[in-house]
């Protein structure tokens, strides 16, 4: 396997998903790991108030934020990270970078910050498993 990849929002769930992803490579799988946290688009109305730059940096600033516990965490094992921010929907960004990276697992929590919607496996994580063309291992 050349990499795990795990997605990422900065809830706790999602740090269980990554401390899971770090026993398996702490275990012996010879895989790098990726975090990925992907941004909602903001609105097309958005756009017309703020420039560009000022949306990227809004996406920079709210995905590194994140991502900054999962990032704590691998440096605490001793795993080597690669980090990376998407914008769009969660199951298709996931999707798009299991096909860039040459991913062969994804790692997700199955309860983040998606609000009541995610509750129920329909959201983020049944999104993700619809895009992705690897196993995906859901983490309580």
């Amino acid at each position: 396997m050349k990499a795990i990849l795990v997605a990422v929002d900065g809830s706790a769930t999602s740090d269980r998903a990554v401390r899971h992803a770090i026993d398996l490579l702490s275990a012996g799988l010879p895989a790098e790991l990726h975090l990925l946290n992907v941004q909602p688009n903001l609105g097309g109305a958005v756009s017309a108030f703020v420039s560009r730059e000022q949306i990227d940096s809004h996406h920079r600033d709210e995905g590194n934020k994140a991502l900054a516990s999962a990032i704590e965490l691998a440096k605490k094992a001793s795993v080597p990270a690669k980090v990376h921010i998407g914008v769009g929907r969660q199951g298709e960004i996931v999707g798009d970078y299991v096909d860039k990276l040459g991913v062969g697992m994804v790692v997700i929590g199955t309860r983040g910050h998606t609000g009541l919607a995610g509750v129920l496996l329909g959201s983020v994580a049944q999104d993700v498993i619809a895009y992705s063309k690897v196993p995906v291992v859901l983490v309580k």
